[in-house]
């Protein structure tokens, strides 16, 4: 599927604590490059990779999870989409137009401490090598 025809739900992965209503906006600093602000916001038709990024974003609070309804046009993620996996397997996407919340999502896997520890090495390592990230 591919952003021409993927219709949602979307889901995004924040530490941030936000309301119905209230817009995610890009600009802020890539979760895995944390050296780089983002022209997009990201977002995912899938609950459980939003999950991976609420635990990887930066900040002290709660991981959440949050449905998002885009507010413009979107594409999909070029950092993902036959960079990295053929076609868009992940259902990830990004935009420059804002996300709306519409609600939290409570249902969704939490990592295993060992397994978050293992995300943030990978992460640290994409950091310390310079790894590409498309902005």
């Amino acid at each position: 599927m591919n952003a021409a025809d993927e219709t949602g739900p979307f889901f995004h992965g924040t530490k941030a604590d936000l309301q119905i209503g209230d817009l995610l906006t890009a600009g802020r600093t890539s979760n895995y490059r944390p050296s780089i602000v983002m022209n997009h916001i990201y977002f995912t038709a899938l609950r459980d990779p939003a999950g991976l990024a609420a635990e990887l974003a930066a900040g002290d609070g709660e991981p959440r999870v949050y449905e998002v309804e885009p507010t413009g046009p979107f594409e999909d993620d070029p950092n993902v989409t036959d960079k990295k996996f053929p076609g868009n397997p992940t259902r990830s996407y990004r935009s420059t137009a804002p996300l709306r919340i519409v609600r939290e999502v409570t249902d969704w896997p939490r990592l295993t401490p060992e397994a978050l520890a293992d995300w943030k090495r990978r992460i640290a390592a994409i950091e310390e090598s310079g790894g590409e990230i498309i902005n």
